[in-house]
């Protein structure tokens, strides 16, 4: 069985509801209701201790990306993630998870909002089947630290790209 995953929130290539889109609380200008989507996985290979969520911008006029939303730590049984498990005021991850610093400086959610006019941007919404029960990480801990832990101990990867544009 291939290592899959899946959103009742968008399909794959589509554009995201306004939904999870950045609010206007951030002041960056857009103003959707900031909620993380739906997630759903399955086919995890053998020897899964837990799993990872990322959603990065690769189209971001950083030269790096940006990071929207990091999660470690979901225990194995784990399944999916509800539509806004990433809100950091009430979040509804499993118990275990947890959500580390985002390019917004911050550990939760945070929707997309790229430049007015800019073309549309590619949101990877990726579940990782990591082979440790936990990664040696704090909420404070840096995407680049998460993604290096994550490079040594990634047993299989699976991505579905949401995109917007405004």
């Amino acid at each position: 069985m291939t290592f899959m995953v899946r959103s009742n929130s968008f399909k794959d290539g589509d554009y995201l509801a306004n939904t999870h889109i950045l609010s206007a609380d951030f002041g960056f200008g857009c103003a959707g209701n900031n909620q993380s989507p739906h997630l759903a996985w399955s086919g995890a290979p053998t020897g899964t201790k837990s799993f990872a969520v990322t959603c990065l911008d690769p189209d971001a006029p950083t030269g790096s990306g940006f990071w929207h939303w990091l999660v470690v730590n979901i225990p194995p049984n784990a399944t999916e993630l509800p539509a806004d498990a990433g809100n950091p005021k009430a979040p509804q991850l499993p118990r275990g998870a947890l959500q580390t610093r985002t390019d917004f400086g911050t550990p939760g959610y945070g929707g997309p909002c790229p430049p007015a006019g800019d073309h549309p941007h590619r949101y990877l919404f990726t579940v990782f089947a990591v082979g440790t029960d936990s990664l040696p990480v704090t909420a404070d801990t840096s995407a680049a630290v998460i993604g290096f832990q994550l490079h040594f101990n990634t047993l299989a990867k699976a991505a579905i790209m949401g995109l917007y544009r405004r």
